[in-house]
């Protein structure tokens, strides 16, 4: 799924000096930052209020941005509308109202292939591959999913049209233990198959363990960023936003191994 015209390491999304928020005169996002690379999990936290989820919206083209740039592969997608992003390569999934409740999981799936009906059913029997749960609730209505199920058909729809880039926000909101440790693995797999992950993620701890590299936004603006790994024990960012100590006092998942550069 990654764009063949992007060489491994380069960067694939660049966000650069992002101001912009909901209404004129009131900038959630004071000169925010954030950079891809082709094949990375990057991940985004931060304290409530911090901008994070704005962040995501300016860079899909749901939030005005007032100042500042978007390229995704090299080309400036900052005043681009939704529609155009995902044809060029980025597909976001939400925090809420991600799924169509009245339309069944494969109902859901055919909406997200609705930019290329030529290829749909293998893309879907990729996605029930992906995904088995999903094949086996193929007929079910999205409403009636778990929390965990309706989260995986969110993914799963919006990597229908085949993007390179996929844009989680707060993927983990909301579900039982189960199901976060459920929907971690399955972001891990997605980008494994090829995609870049971009992760906004209130469960910072468990984000950064999977990240290649981390931002920690606070006021709009960017205040430490890094191998997520080296965010992950550092003591200033332990302190202020990973509940003080770089332990918690309970094991956290190691970091994924990754294959040595050949």
């Amino acid at each position: 799924m990654s764009d063949p015209t992007t060489a491994p390491g380069e960067p694939v999304l660049v966000a650069s000096g992002l101001v912009g928020g909901y209404v004129e005169e009131a900038d959630i996002l004071r000169g925010c930052s954030l950079t891809a690379s082709d094949g990375e999990v990057v991940v985004v936290i931060g304290p409530n209020g911090a901008g994070k989820s704005t962040l995501a919206k300016a860079i899909f083209g749901l939030v005005r941005v007032r100042e500042g740039t978007v390229t995704l592969r090299g080309h400036d997608i900052t005043s681009a509308a939704p529609h155009e992003v995902t044809a060029r390569g980025m597909s976001y999934v939400p925090q809420v109202a991600n799924v169509f409740g009245s339309l069944s999981v494969q109902e859901n799936l055919e909406v997200g292939g609705i930019l290329d009906r030529g290829s749909i059913r293998e893309r879907m029997d990729r996605m029930m591959t992906l995904f088995p749960r999903l094949r086996e609730r193929r007929r079910q209505r999205a409403g009636t999913l778990s929390g965990g199920e309706r989260q995986m058909l969110a993914m799963a729809r919006a990597l229908m049209p085949d993007p390179s880039v996929l844009l989680l926000d707060e993927p983990s909101a909301g579900l039982a233990p189960r199901a976060v440790g459920e929907v971690f693995d399955t972001v891990a797999e997605i980008n494994e198959a090829g995609v870049t992950i971009v992760m906004i993620e209130q469960n910072a701890r468990r984000a950064l363990a999977l990240a290649d590299r981390g931002y920690v936004l606070e006021g709009g603006q960017n205040r430490f960023e890094g191998a997520g790994d080296a965010l992950l024990t550092d003591p200033q960012v332990a302190e202020l936003y990973l509940g003080g100590t770089t332990s918690g006092g309970r094991p956290e998942p190691p970091p994924r191994e990754r294959a040595a550069p050949s």
